[in-house]
């Protein structure tokens, strides 16, 4: 099921996020500030008891960047990451465009994102701590979300 972040998952996605992206992760300061910040919708993808993804979105006129998209590894290919993306995009206020910014070394997730209807409109040399280009990935916006994780309303 997917539902929105609270304050007490922090802890657990701030660990999370350690496992996911290393010296990159965001601590639970920063997780706090999304979670508060204007224009921020940040999502949980809940497996019984355990949480085993989230997702984070800034929107701002008609553009919605995604911020974060993680799933613990021994969730991935399984669907979760496509039901925090589609409850991004369903919930996306007039916005006519998602854009987000991945490492050119993640092959996996641009192979993901290519999958679900993204494509390349620039680079961002140097971008990342280890020195790896950022892709900058654009796609238009449709609604619609994957029922197996549930929807809810803002």
């Amino acid at each position: 099921m997917i539902r929105l972040a609270t304050v007490s998952d922090l802890p657990g996605l701030a660990g999370m996020e350690g496992e996911l992206f290393g010296a990159d992760a965001w601590d639970v300061n920063a997780l706090r500030a999304e979670l508060d910040g204007l224009g921020r919708r940040f999502v949980v993808a809940e497996a019984g008891d355990d949480l085993v993804g989230y997702a984070i979105s800034m929107t701002l006129g008609d553009v919605v960047d995604l911020q974060r998209i993680g799933v613990r590894p021994n969730q991935q290919r399984s669907g979760v990451a496509s039901g925090l993306l589609d409850d991004l995009v369903a919930h996306q206020h007039g916005a006519d465009r998602m854009l987000l910014e991945v490492s050119a070394a993640n092959v996996s997730a641009i192979a993901y994102y290519a999958r679900h209807g993204f494509t390349q409109i620039n680079v961002r040399a140097s971008y990342y701590r280890d020195g790896s280009d950022a892709l900058v990935m654009s796609r238009a916006l449709a609604t619609g979300v994957d029922e197996r994780w549930g929807r809810i309303e803002s």
